[in-house]
């Protein structure tokens, strides 16, 4: 698959995340104002902690459906 629909696909796939999350709601600066707190703590002193608290509630929400909806690679 060439680049640019690689990259298609990986938008298509984050958008379905917000979706998923239940933040689709929400204005867009409050989207990227989490996302950008949520990368801040990935990059934090507590980094391990972190992303497993945040693996662990992904998988949650996967689960919670018992589908991933294509977006969990």
């Amino acid at each position: 698959m060439n680049a640019r629909r690689e990259d298609a696909r990986r938008k298509i796939q984050l958008g379905g995340l917000v979706i998923k999350s239940g933040m689709a709601g929400y204005p867009v600066s409050v989207i990227l104002g989490a996302l950008t707190l949520a990368a801040g703590a990935l990059n934090g002193p507590n980094a391990d902690a972190t992303k497993a608290r945040f693996e662990a509630a992904g998988d949650e929400a996967f689960s919670d459906d018992g589908e991933d909806g294509g977006n969990r690679s």
